[in-house]
C-alpha cells in the first residue's frame, strides 16, 4: 500500500511550513503528498444551528483555492511530486487523526488559525500528536526558521516506544545523510545508573548500525534532575528530535508521555513522534 504523508493547512503561516516540511519527507520517501484541510471548528463549530437541517456546511471556496494555491507552489518547488488536496467536514485534529491510520507520515505545524499566542502547540498538534496511528512530524519552532543541518537526536530509555524511535531516527539520519546522535538522561542523583545507561545505549547504537551500515551513530549520556530539560536543551543544535510516544516508567493509559508532551511543546527543532503503524481501514 503506497501510503501518502498527509499535512493539516490551514493557510496560517506555521502550516505552511508544515506543508513544506512535509512535501520534502514525501520526496524523501517516495510517496504522495496530501493536503488536508478540516475546515469545522475541532469544537464543531460550523455545523448547522438549525434542528432540522442536520447537513453539514459545503466546502468552501477560499479553503479550495488556498489548497490548490499551496499545491502550485510545492509541485514548483519539487517537480514530479504527486499532491492530491482535499477538505474534509471535520475539527483539523479529528481529521487528521483518522487520516493517520491510512498514512506514511502525518506532519503537523506548531500552531494554526485561531492559535493563542501563549499556547506553543495548539490544540491541533497536541491532539494529533497524542492519538496517531503513525508516526507525527511536529514542525518547530513555530516563528523562527527551521534548523537544516545538525544531527538527528534520539531520545533512548530502553523502552519498546523508544526502540521504534531508534529505528525511525536511523531512517531519518540515512535521509538526510547526517550523524544520529543517541541520548540518554539518567538521574543526576542516581549514582549507580551510569554503568546501566552506557549499557543502552551500547545496545541501541548496535541495532542502529546493524540496521543501517554506513550510518555514523554516536552515544551521550547526559545527567540531570529533569529529563525533558536536557532534551529540550540538546535539542538547540539538532535538525530532528525523535521520541517514542511514552517511556519508561510510563501510565498506559496516558497515550503521550510527560515527556514526549514537553519536547512537542517546547523542543528548539521538530519532534517525530515515534507512533507505530496503524492497520489501514
Amino acid at each position: 500500500m503506497n501510503r501518502p504523508v498527509v499535512v493539516g493547512v490551514d493557510g496560517s503561516p506555521p502550516s505552511l511550513v508544515a506543508a513544506e516540511q512535509a512535501a520534502q519527507a514525501a520526496v524523501w520517501r517516495s510517496r504522495p503528498l496530501h493536503l488536508v484541510h478540516g475546515y469545522l471548528h475541532p469544537l464543531g463549530y460550523g455545523v448547522a444551528i438549525n434542528p432540522y437541517d442536520v447537513g453539514l456546511p459545503m466546502p468552501t471556496e477560499d479553503g479550495r483555492k488556498m489548497l490548490e494555491q499551496t499545491a502550485a507552489e510545492l509541485v514548483d518547488r519539487w517537480p514530479g511530486l504527486s499532491v492530491e488536496v482535499r477538505q474534509v467536514a471535520g475539527g483539523p485534529g479529528a481529521t487528521l487523526v483518522e487520516e493517520s491510520r491510512r498514512a506514511e507520515l502525518v506532519v503537523v505545524g506548531s500552531r494554526g488559525l485561531g492559535g493563542f499566542a501563549g499556547l506553543l502547540l495548539g490544540s491541533v498538534g497536541t491532539q494529533v500528536a497524542a492519538h496517531g496511528h503513525c508516526p507525527v512530524l511536529v514542525v518547530r519552532p513555530p516563528d523562527g526558521p527551521i534548523p537544516t543541518e545538525g544531527p538527528v537526536l534520539v531520545a533512548v530509555d530502553g523502552s519498546e516506544p523508544a526502540e521504534l524511535a531508534v529505528g525511525y531516527g536511523a531512517d531519518e539520519a540515512t535521509r538526510r545523510g547526517t550523524e544520529l546522535v543517541l541520548v540518554h538522561v539518567a538521574d543526576e542523583r542516581d549514582t549507580d545508573e551510569r554503568s546501566a545507561a552506557e549499557a543502552l545505549l551500547a545496545t541501541a547504537a548496535a541495532a542502529a548500525r546493524g540496521s543501517h551500515p554506513g550510518l555514523t551513530v554516536a552515544e551521550r549520556l547526559v545527567t540531570a534532575a529533569k529529563p525533558d530539560q536536557a532534551l529540550i536543551e540538546a535539542s538547540a543544535t539538532a535538525v530532528l528530535l525523535v521520541a517514542g510516544s511514552r517511556g519508561r516508567g510510563g501510565f498506559a493509559g496516558l497515550l503521550l508521555g510527560s515527556v514526549s508532551q514537553a519536547l512537542v511543546q517546547h523542543a528548539r527543532c521538530p519532534v517525530l513522534v515515534a507512533h507505530p503503524h496503524g492497520h489501514a481501514a
